[in-house]
């Protein structure tokens, strides 16, 4: 476990913020602990300094994992992130939309959500700006 380079802390804020953006201060700066991301085997992990602390007495082939895991590097560089930030991701996000019961399923088969089964977005949404949908 070691502390992201620059080339790869440029990287990882450059992809969290397309989804969060200026709110990646909250998860750096908390009130009850200080938290940091680490990179672990090509990982990128979201711990707080305590168990950093802690994990340091752990061999690091012994260390499978730590804290959360934002996300990955890839071979090529780029990064890409896991389904295990999504509370960090659903709690910091500037554009928001809650999709209707009805269409809940066909997304989750991977289909493409209409227009008609969207119950809210957020306003200022790129796409949909202005437009603000309740049900």
């Amino acid at each position: 476990m070691r502390p992201l380079t620059e080339e790869e802390t440029k990287t990882f804020f450059e992809k969290l913020g397309k989804f969060i953006g200026r709110n990646i201060r909250h998860l750096l700066e908390r009130k009850d602990e200080r938290h940091c991301f680490r990179l672990h085997l090509d990982r990128v992990y979201y711990v707080s300094e305590s168990m950093m602390r802690l994990t340091t007495n752990v061999a690091r082939k012994h260390l499978s994992s730590f804290g959360t895991c934002f996300g990955k590097f890839t071979k090529t560089g780029k990064f890409h992130l896991r389904i295990t930030c999504l509370d960090y991701l659903a709690q910091y996000a500037k554009y928001k939309v809650w999709v209707k019961p009805s269409a809940e399923m066909a997304f989750l088969f991977g289909n493409h959500v209409p227009k008609a089964g969207l119950a809210r977005i957020t306003e200022g949404t790129p796409q949909y700006s202005g437009v603000v949908i309740f049900s």
